[in-house]
């Protein structure tokens, strides 16, 4: 058996040539697994292998055609020898196209080597320019740091250099420039500025300093100086007779910034021209209200039109006569209803309130005179506008709040305020004009309210020290009027009469006034006295009406007397008032009781038994008024004789006993409406049970008749 191998196996000798002939025995072949001589080879895989190979297709169709398999074989490769021969001749004719495939596939090789090398230098290339391009960033970033912090040293070195640099302008303005310059003052801020600035670095070390440092103290001294000379002109030209103090502080207010730099650079400087102002504006205002007092009070009306001030014999209860002095014709004691009457004295709280002060030479050529709260209100409004403006000039110009400007406020005005508070101590402890002193305090009251909406707290305490002087003399001369009133003895005084009596008017004028002043700022102290005062009065009109024998006398005094009060009060006070509404009952009860006191006489018999029977009826024992039948024919035949002629006498009566015709007329109405009632009654009573059967029944007016008659007295009937 013999086989053709085409193989480019190389051996020592050279290469064998394609299509040599080699005997089968002089080649070994390597069968693998298929060697059956190999020791490897395991007898169990071949029934492994020979099953796979029965289950072939081509196998079975062998089989089943009962194909000579050794012949088949025999075929098989006879056939595939043909075909390797075959394909080994199409190898030979294409062997100069697979040599020529061969070298330019070595060709391509080469090639694509060295572009293998240019890539890998061209990656080489881009590692090494991403590296640079990264240290390009880093050296980016380090130099934008390097930049902004360059940037932020400049920006403060610069702001430093200028903080510390003086420049020629200042120096030059700081001393040469007038103070009242605008170029100083804007100078005077920038110095002040690097002043605390220089201070500042200096905290820290600031070498720079000390090349500026002696400038600035120069300039500084310099500064001083000039301010400390213009503010002592400003205080001197204060001291000046008739000056206007106003000018000289409204110019230091336009410079205030004078003082804070003193403050923050000299402070004894800055001490030494505050004691000087507060010296000169204490003993200026001290002289002007001295001055001005003491002027303004030589306009009390000492003695006007035979009028004297009020004194302690001034009081509600004391008799109203005019005694003569020992020396003289005149009236020694003033007339007592002015002391307690308001009038247009009540003007001082309201329209006369902010009026100009009274310019008292002015006043003296006029001869004019002025009650004691007119000067009070004068020179208070004075010193509370002076003290105004006074108080907001320290806060603004030294910079003061709270304590701080209320202590450097009381000593430029503590010594006014002592001398004032001095001369109204004086002046109330002999005060009995209770009005007088009741207004000053209600116009402290305005004023102290006036201050606060202007936040100025200055005079708070000098009120409140006022108001402790005032009202315990109020307090005082309320009650020496309540005891007069209550020592007051009806038999010792002179001829009275059914009238309103003096000592009630007195009161009635005196209560309405101080209700009056009253209303705006209510006080509980006041409502006590006058609750005390208006006790002692109602006792005193029940005292004086005892002196009377008759009850209808007495009646007509409390009525007069009760309803003097009440228009009084109701005149000049609200409707809805504690004394109003007090007063009022007390009118309607006596007038009620004089109404029936007046029917009486004239219609009392028909009053009583009109009563008389309503209490029968009412018990339902009607059999009872069989017995009346006589009495019945009296009541009728008196009424229809008498009724006309009685009615003008009651009219008459009244009108005559009232001295308020107002109120006599309701009066008369009330008593004809309420006869017109109790003879409507009087008919209604005949009318029921055993009456109605009388037959002096058919002789009753008609009450119509009646009430046409009643209309001649009362037309709103």
């Amino acid at each position: 058996m013999s086989a053709v191998v085409a193989d480019d196996t190389k051996t020592s000798d050279g290469i064998i040539g394609i299509g040599e002939e080699v005997g089968i025995e002089e080649v070994h072949l390597n069968l693998g697994e298929l060697d059956l001589t190999s020791n490897e080879f395991l007898l169990d895989e071949v029934d492994v292998h020979i099953q796979q190979n029965l289950e072939d297709d081509i196998v079975k169709e062998a089989l089943k055609t009962g194909v000579d398999l050794r012949q088949y074989s025999k075929q098989i490769e006879k056939e595939l020898l043909d075909v390797e021969n075959a394909s080994i001749q199409d190898y030979i004719k294409e062997s100069q196209n697979i040599a020529s495939l061969h070298k330019q596939i070595a060709a391509c090789d080469t090639i694509l080597e060295r572009m293998e090398m240019m890539l890998n230098g061209f990656q080489g290339d881009l590692s090494s320019i991403s590296n640079e391009i990264q240290t390009l960033q880093d050296q980016s970033i380090t130099m934008n740091v390097k930049l902004k912090n360059r940037q932020a040293i400049r920006g403060e070195l610069s702001q430093f250099v200028d903080e510390m640099v003086i420049p020629e302008s200042m120096i030059t303005h700081i001393l040469d420039t007038s103070v009242t310059e605008r170029e100083f003052l804007e100078q005077l801020h920038e110095l002040n500025h690097k002043i605390n600035f220089v201070k500042e670095q200096s905290f820290r070390e600031a070498r720079s300093c000390q090349d500026v440092k002696d400038i600035l103290e120069k300039l500084k001294i310099k500064a001083i100086a000039k301010i400390r000379e213009f503010l002592l002109q400003k205080i001197y030209s204060l001291r000046k007779a008739m000056a206007n103090y106003q000018i000289p502080q409204n110019t230091m207010l336009k410079f205030r910034f004078f003082n804070e730099f003193l403050m923050a650079n000299e402070r004894h400087i800055a001490k030494e021209i505050r004691d000087e102002y507060i010296d000169t504006m204490s003993k200026i205002y001290y002289s002007y209200f001295k001055g001005y007092s003491s002027r303004l009070m030589k306009l009390q009306p000492i003695q006007l039109m035979f009028e004297e001030m009020a004194t302690r014999e001034d009081l509600m209860g004391v008799e109203d006569t005019a005694k003569k002095s020992f020396f003289s014709s005149r009236p020694s004691l003033m007339n007592r209803s002015t002391v307690f009457t308001l009038g247009q004295r009540g003007d001082v709280l309201t329209s006369e309130l902010e009026a100009p002060v009274i310019v008292p030479h002015a006043a003296q050529k006029s001869d004019a005179k002025y009650t004691f709260e007119c000067l009070f209100r004068s020179l208070h409004f004075a010193l509370m506008d002076n003290c105004c403006r006074e108080f907001l000039f320290v806060v603004d110009f030294y910079m003061a709040i709270g304590s701080v400007a209320q202590n450097l406020f009381d000593a430029i005005m503590g010594k006014t305020l002592t001398m004032f508070l001095k001369q109204m101590e004086d002046y109330v402890n002999d005060c009995y004009d209770s009005i007088a002193i009741f207004l000053c305090i209600h116009i402290i009251y305005r004023y102290r309210t006036m201050m606060q909406k202007r936040s100025v707290p200055g005079l708070d305490r000098y009120w409140d020290a006022l108001l402790n002087a005032m009202w315990p003399r109020f307090d005082y001369i309320l009650q020496l009027n309540i005891q007069s009133v209550r020592d007051c003895d009806p038999q010792k005084l002179r001829h009275i009469d059914v009238r309103p009596h003096y000592i009630t008017r007195r009161y009635a004028e005196f209560s309405a006034a101080i209700v009056g002043i009253n209303q705006s700022y209510p006080d509980e102290r006041v409502d006590r006295l006058l609750g005390q005062l208006q006790s002692e009065v109602e006792n005193f009109i029940l005292k004086m009406a005892a002196e009377f024998p008759q009850r209808k006398e007495q009646l007509v005094y409390l009525i007069n007397n009760y309803d003097m009060m009440l228009a009084v009060l109701m005149e000049r006070t609200a409707e809805d008032s504690k004394e109003t509404e007090s007063f009022k009952e007390l009118l309607q009860a006596r007038t009620q009781e004089y109404i029936e006191e007046i029917l009486a006489p004239h219609f009392g018999g028909m009053i009583t038994f009109v009563k008389d029977c309503e209490v029968i009826l009412e018990r339902g024992q009607a059999e009872q008024l069989k017995q009346e039948e006589r009495r019945v024919q009296q009541i009728v035949r008196g009424f229809n004789n008498d009724w006309k002629k009685a009615l003008e006498t009651i009219n008459q009566d009244v009108m005559r006993s009232f001295t308020n015709f107002k109120n006599g007329t309701q009066i008369l109405q009330g008593g004809l409406t309420q006869l017109i009632q109790y003879y409507h009654g009087f008919q209604k009573v005949l009318s029921q049970g055993p009456l109605r059967n009388f037959q002096i029944r058919n002789e009753l007016i008609n009450i119509h008749h009646v009430m046409v008659e009643v209309k001649k007295y009362k037309p709103n009937f």
